[in-house]
């Protein structure tokens, strides 16, 4: 039976009197003492509130996680045998199918087969795979359906290619908990092998012509056409950048290492491997709700936006201005061009990195599992 407990990682990342130093010798939580100069923030239990034990995870496993201004939880499920991927917490131990399991279950299956190839559901309508979610400050959730469930048949597990309709960004009004609007993608920006893994969201009016906000996806695909996917919130329009730039691919030969020990990829019938997972961790600088920031509102409407991101495999982190990646190739044929040309490397973290998130005082945070730590 697979558990798991939800940390309030507010708890964790709101310690802004945590004890730091520059010369720190400690054994706490670590595989070795090590002294040296560094910055570390410690939180032996005595800065800022409890760690709170919110909700218990039995049978599904939970991939990603969104709370809202009333204190309403949602996860989703990565969709194999589960029988819903997208759910609300209802108590410390149960979750339910949201906003309904009519709307978690495709009409015609998860997958077809067409002439020996298999795809996932086209259905725009219903939640097929359901892999992030995101909150936006007018309480609006976002969900990413890559339209590519897992499939286990013979023991043997696969994942069909989407087809299109399928793969989504959904909004959904919490006030009355309906779906808002849908956006699906034409083959020429999601492919039958892209995988949706994450989202970020600019609701600035001044981003986009149309003035609606612009919504920033990751395009995380094993088979190696990384890149990220925008999209026009008020046009429903989509396309891609940064589409096999060196920064968003997988890095060859990568062997991370947990408390000391190097990981290789193991699997039946195959010799040893390496993990090479492209593009992943992905976060805007400064995010927040700027109608509630008047005495910054014109700074920030003008403000240079940021965006760091990196592969999941890689030790290096990078950052492009978001203005390249607003440029449709479509409407500026030069557009791929100076985004490929402004991709900064800020250099080595010191290991891999998964989730990023950030707060409004333009501080980003990098899940770093290596670590067992958060880097600043």
């Amino acid at each position: 039976m697979k558990l798991l407990s939800i940390l309030a990682l507010a708890g964790i990342l709101g310690h802004a009197s945590a004890q730091n130093s520059t010369y720190f010798n400690t054994t706490l939580n670590s595989t070795f003492s090590t002294t040296g100069p560094r910055n570390v923030r410690i939180d032996t239990g005595t800065y800022g509130p409890e760690v709170e034990e919110v909700h218990y995870y039995y049978d599904q496993w939970p991939i990603g996680l969104a709370i809202s201004s009333q204190g309403r939880i949602f996860t989703c499920y990565t969709r194999g045998t589960y029988a819903y991927t997208l759910g609300e917490v209802v108590n410390s131990t149960t979750e339910r199918a949201y906003p309904s399991q009519e709307l978690n279950s495709p009409p015609g299956g998860l997958y077809t087969t067409t002439n020996g190839i298999t795809f996932g559901s086209n259905d725009s309508n219903t939640f097929i795979s359901v892999q992030a979610l995101f909150i936006t400050p007018d309480d609006t959730l976002w969900v990413l359906d890559t339209g590519r469930p897992s499939i286990n048949e013979s023991q043997d597990l696969s994942m069909p290619y989407a087809a299109p309709g399928g793969p989504k960004l959904v909004s959904i009004n919490l006030s009355n908990n309906s779906i808002a609007r849908t956006y699906t993608f034409p083959p020429t920006v999601h492919y039958p092998d892209s995988y949706l893994n994450d989202l970020r969201f600019d609701m600035r009016p001044n981003v986009t012509t149309s003035g609606g906000g612009i919504a920033y996806l990751v395009d995380s695909s094993n088979e190696g056409r990384n890149g990220f996917i925008m999209v026009d919130l008020a046009t429903g329009e989509s396309w891609r950048q940064l589409s096999q730039h060196p920064s968003v691919l997988r890095v060859n030969e990568d062997v991370p290492s947990y408390n000391g020990i190097p990981f290789y990829l193991r699997q039946p019938g195959s010799p040893l491997g390496f993990q090479q997972e492209g593009l992943d961790g992905v976060e805007l600088s400064l995010y927040g709700d700027v109608s509630a920031l008047s005495l910054l509102y014109d700074y920030l409407l003008t403000r240079t936006q940021i965006l760091y991101y990196s592969p999941l495999t890689s030790d290096y982190l990078y950052s492009i201005e978001t203005q390249y990646l607003r440029a449709n190739p479509s409407n500026d044929t030069l557009s791929a061009k100076r985004a490929f040309d402004n991709v900064k490397n800020l250099g080595q973290r010191g290991g891999n990195a998964n989730g990023f998130s950030a707060d409004n005082l333009d501080n980003v945070y990098m899940l770093m599992p290596e670590s067992n730590a958060i880097y600043i």
